[in-house]
């Protein structure tokens, strides 16, 4: 139970503590410009547009997407009819998951070829310029990917006690 609270705890820094400060950034990039570009007639922060496009909101996006699909208020497969006993609710969840597990660790095993291959290839980002290399954004999606994947295991385990009568009540 440690673990997977040292993952919850991990998951609630990247989306809360990650997320926020690019949401904050985003927010300040975006008036500054505004700012220099209409008031000073001038461009205060070169690539500005690039930053947060390029940066900021993918971090902010894959920071925030494992703890938003724990949390349910990520798009998830859910078909539980209210009608089922909860051992019959337990075994079609674990089909339900276990079909969401299989999508999301075929679409982990493409992020990793694309993010493998942005290291390899030394896939960079014009920012005003300067160009600086991205695979310190793009690692950020195979991890996103994983803790998602840790929780479905871990939903799928909790499914396999209920469904065999050993849940914690």
């Amino acid at each position: 139970m440690k673990l997977w609270k040292a993952i919850w705890d991990f998951e609630w820094g990247m989306a809360s503590i990650g997320g926020g400060i690019c949401l904050i950034l985003m927010v300040f990039i975006t008036v500054i410009s505004v700012f220099g570009r209409y008031v000073m007639q001038m461009d205060l922060i070169p690539g500005a547009y690039n930053i947060i496009e390029r940066i900021i909101f993918p971090l902010m996006i894959f920071w925030a997407l494992p703890m938003a699909h724990r949390e349910g208020t990520f798009p998830r497969l859910e078909l539980l009819p209210e009608a089922l006993s909860p051992k019959a609710k337990a075994a079609l969840n674990i089909f339900i998951v276990g079909v969401e597990a299989v999508i999301y660790a075929i679409v982990l095993y493409f992020v990793v070829l694309f993010v493998w291959n942005g290291i390899q290839s030394n896939r960079s980002m014009q920012i005003g310029i300067n160009v600086l290399p991205l695979w310190p954004i793009i690692i950020m999606m195979p991890v996103a990917f994983v803790l998602m994947l840790l929780e479905m295991v871990r939903l799928i385990y909790e499914d396999f006690r209920t469904a065999l009568g050993k849940s914690r009540a």
